[in-house]
């Protein structure tokens, strides 16, 4: 497939038409994209045609020419999210991006990382982490339950701050980082999160931003406007770039926070260095972190042309979401059960359904195991089943390639499923 031809044709209509232009075994239902991405087959050809080129002189490429490929990808995002490029830095994946923000901080016994019961689960326990080693700042956790209102998130939201920036501290210097998710993974939701910056921003608390399933799903963005403090997201999701690459954007105003990416690269400077000249170049020290295959990094723009040939962010995301929205109430009567999110205020391009297991069975690792095994290896399809607030849930991706007739192999894959993991608890409790 080379991606200069393809694109002089006219794009196939989304649904199953769309599955020739990706590369899964054609038994494969395919309604967990928001997981791992997944890898268009344009995309694919620009990484095998940049991999020979890196491969043919890997002294030119990687001291000469990958600069010019990463500073033009900096660029064409920055445009895309509403920032500056030289704001803009790409990392390999949202973890290590919001890792590197975490750890730049400096933090004094007393002040205070805010995290939420939705978090992802390795992002909360690099808070704990955080919170475990001196001077052990303090880790508060904001109750978010699923089903709720985005305007009871956005109160309770303001009343948790509230509690934690009334008490003060003696010197005034106190330092409150809140992690918040732009899309949170498990369950599926989109939330209030400008609005929770502009919760922060008014009380004094720095605003984090795990966005890593943003770029791609959510249109629209400016982040100029909205302002968040640190914003990281994931392009090998939505976006169709080859995994694992992420955009770290880190406004200027901020850019005096970031002492060293992970690893720290040759182009840091300490203090106590005699060539010290004050603070130092955000986006070169991104430049060079250590030996790396670039190809996922610089594949970024190259999924960005297979968009716009589709049409573009405005015409994906309509189908998506509006199939996201019926797919989910289809699966919903299939099984007997509800959408978590009859209204669609959390409802971008990730749907959230009930599952029919009872809320006593509990999400141990035999049981996520009968529900993998039984949906990957004997129906050929994926959601990922998820326990909240005493249910159990399955979250379904709508993409480009799905139609509403997947979610009924869905449906049928979880019945079975289901069945499975109700015989082995039967078994384990007798």
């Amino acid at each position: 497939m080379v991606p200069a031809e393809l694109y002089k044709t006219v794009p196939p209509a989304f649904g199953h038409d769309v599955l020739a232009l990706f590369g899964f075994n054609p038994n494969y239902v395919n309604l967990n994209h928001g997981s791992y991405g997944s890898l268009a087959l344009p995309v694919r050809a620009f990484c095998d045609e940049l991999t020979d080129e890196v491969e043919s002189n890997p002294d030119k490429f990687v001291r000469i020419d990958c600069i010019h490929y990463w500073n033009r990808v900096r660029e064409r995002v920055a445009k895309l999210i509403g920032a500056e490029t030289d704001e803009c830095v790409i990392v390999n994946n949202t973890s290590h991006g919001l890792a590197t923000v975490l750890r730049n901080f400096i933090f004094k016994e007393g002040d205070i990382l805010v995290g939420a019961t939705t978090t992802y689960g390795s992002m909360h326990q690099m808070l704990k982490y955080i919170a475990d080693i001196p001077p052990y700042p303090v880790l508060s956790t904001f109750n978010l339950q699923f089903p709720t209102s985005r305007a009871k998130i956005i109160q309770d939201f303001e009343e948790h701050i509230k509690k934690l920036t009334e008490t003060g501290d003696a010197t005034g210097e106190r330092k409150i980082v809140a992690l918040i998710d732009s899309i949170a993974g498990h369950p599926g939701a989109f939330l209030p999160w400008r609005e929770m910056v502009a919760i922060c921003r008014k009380a004094g608390v720095i605003s984090v931003i795990d966005g890593a399933h943003s770029i791609g799903q959510e249109v629209d963005l400016n982040l100029s406007e909205i302002r968040p403090d640190f914003w990281v997201s994931n392009c090998h999701k939505w976006l169709f770039s080859k995994r694992g690459s992420a955009i770290l954007y880190v406004p200027k105003r901020n850019q005096h926070f970031i002492k060293s990416p992970i690893p720290s690269p040759v182009t840091y400077h300490s203090p106590h260095d005699s060539d010290y000249q004050g603070p130092q170049d955000f986006v070169r020290l991104f430049e060079w972190t250590g030996t790396i295959d670039y190809v996922p990094q610089l594949s970024i723009g190259a999924a960005m042309d297979f968009r716009e040939w589709l049409g573009g962010e405005h015409k994906i995301n309509a189908y998506t979401h509006a199939l996201a929205i019926a797919g989910g109430k289809r699966l919903a009567e299939r099984l007997g059960t509800n959408v978590m999110d009859p209204d669609g205020e959390f409802t971008l391009n990730i749907v959230n359904v009930e599952i029919p297991l009872s809320g006593d069975v509990e999400s141990t690792d035999e049981v996520l195991r009968i529900f993998t095994h039984t949906l990957i290896l004997q129906w050929q399809t994926f959601a990922p089943p998820f326990r909240h607030n005493k249910k159990w849930w399955v979250r379904c991706s709508a993409q480009i390639w799905n139609e509403i007739s997947d979610f009924d192999v869905l449906a049928n894959a979880l019945k079975d499923a289901c069945s499975k993991v109700e015989e082995h608890v039967a078994q384990r409790n007798n």
